[in-house]
């Protein structure tokens, strides 16, 4: 017969039947614990290539027989947690060498008049093209700052700059920091083509999205060409357009992107007619 839980045929087995009994709650809890662990099980498998189809069937059959193999993996997933945990703290060492200046050999100049910031050249050619671009050219490069020169990133203040540069290094910035110039630093990765970080500001972004700041993100989606920003933000205006319409913030982003006003409008509009057609 079927299991009742993992749908897999086994000869069943009575446990103190008069004794213990299970609950619903406890039955689709159980369902949805083991359906979670075939599909991250499968996941798994599917990144690890399309060639491995016998053993992708086999992993699926045998995750698919109960709790004993989800506490397997459970255990599984704990090992590989920690291993990735160790390799973000060796890898972190890039840090200490920004944060300390060791061996530095380019210096990175904000915009507004800021001090520039020492960095290493290989590491900014290493995460975006468009750095190793400049670094290539002679023309981005002075010998104001020997031995490497200077480049100026003119559309970032100095704080910005140096979130951008920690991030570059380390993968990660403080929620503080995050929160506070997560629009500049999208801007950034978008223009200096860092796509790890262009997500990370995205998540970051789709995660606090609320009526004080759509407008803003509508804006960045635009200005970056995100799509799923752009859509997020735009159902998220339709539905609490009748707030976000008497904001004193509305008048001005409407005034200064007329065109963003238009896709707006026409949200609404195309909203509206589905509601009717529906109704």
């Amino acid at each position: 017969m079927d299991c009742p839980i993992c749908n897999y045929s086994v000869s069943p087995i009575v446990l103190r039947p008069l004794r213990y009994t299970i609950c619903g709650a406890c039955y689709e809890g159980a369902r949805s614990l083991i359906a979670l662990i075939n599909k991250l099980y499968n996941n798994n498998n599917n990144d690890n290539g399309g060639s491995k189809v016998n053993h992708l069937t086999s992993s699926h059959q045998s995750s698919n027989k109960g709790f004993g193999n989800a506490l397997k993996w459970v255990k599984e997933m704990t090992d590989a947690e920690e291993e990735l945990n160790e390799k973000l703290r060796f890898l972190g060492g890039f840090v200490y060498a920004f944060k300390d200046h060791i061996h530095t050999d380019i210096n990175v100049k904000p915009g507004d008049f800021g001090p520039s910031i020492p960095a290493h050249r290989a590491l900014l050619a290493a995460r975006s093209p468009i750095f190793k671009n400049m670094l290539e050219s002679d023309s981005y490069i002075t010998a104001d700052h020997p031995p490497g020169g200077t480049i100026t990133l003119a559309e970032l203040n100095y704080e910005e700059l140096q979130c951008l540069l920690e991030f570059l290094y380390n993968g990660n910035l403080s929620k503080e920091k995050v929160e506070k110039h997560v629009y500049a630093l999208s801007i950034a990765a978008d223009k200096y083509e860092i796509p790890y970080l262009q997500k990370f500001c995205e998540n970051q972004m789709l995660r606090c999205l609320n009526l004080s700041n759509v407008l803003d993100v509508l804006e960045i989606s635009d200005t970056c060409s995100n799509l799923i920003l752009r859509e997020e933000a735009l159902n998220f205006i339709v539905r609490n357009m009748g707030e976000i319409i008497f904001l004193p913030s509305f008048e001005e982003f409407a005034l200064k992107n007329p065109h963003l006003n238009v896709q707006v409008t026409r949200s609404l509009f195309l909203e509206n007619k589905n509601t009717r057609n529906v109704i």
